[in-house]
C-alpha cells in the first residue's frame, strides 16, 4: 500500500510541476534599463567576509558594477529586500548569503570577459568543453 502511495506521488508531482511550469510566467525582477548617470554605490569590501567563495564573488561584483547595475537578480530581492537591481545584492551583505546572486554576478563578469575577448577566441576556448555550470 505505501509503495502505492509512493509511486502515485512520483507519477503525480511532475505533472503537477510541469502544469505550474506552464500555466505561470515569472515576471523579470526589477533593474534598471538605463545605464547609470552617476556615482555608482560600493560594494561590501570581500575582507568582511571569511568565505572564499563568497569574498570571490564581491571582488567580480566590485569589477562589474555598471553591469549588475542594470541585471535583475532571479532570487527576487527586489520583493523582499526593496533591490532595484542585482547591484544592490553586492552594496549589501544579501549577496553572501544567497547563492542565487552570487551565481549571477560571477556569470556577469565572466560573460563580459568573453564579449571582451575576439569572437573567434571565445570560441576556440569553449570549443569542446560542453556548457560548464557555475
Amino acid at each position: 500500500m505505501l509503495c502505492v502511495a509512493g509511486l502515485s506521488l512520483a507519477i503525480a508531482a511532475p505533472r503537477a510541476i510541469s502544469h505550474f511550469a506552464q500555466g505561470t510566467e515569472e515576471s523579470v525582477p526589477a533593474f534598471h534599463h538605463e545605464p547609470p548617470q552617476g556615482t555608482l554605490p560600493g560594494t561590501v569590501s570581500p575582507t568582511e567576509f571569511s568565505d572564499v567563495v563568497v569574498q570571490n564573488a564581491y571582488i567580480l561584483a566590485a569589477r562589474v558594477k555598471r553591469i549588475l547595475y542594470q541585471q535583475p537578480c532571479y532570487c527576487h530581492c527586489d520583493r523582499s529586500q526593496g533591490h532595484k537591481s542585482l547591484l544592490d545584492c553586492f552594496a549589501s551583505k544579501h549577496g553572501a548569503e544567497c547563492g542565487v546572486c552570487m551565481r549571477e554576478a560571477i556569470y556577469s563578469y565572466e560573460h563580459r570577459a568573453m564579449e571582451r575577448m575576439p569572437p573567434k577566441s571565445a570560441r576556440e576556448s569553449s570549443a569542446g568543453n560542453g556548457s560548464k555550470s557555475i
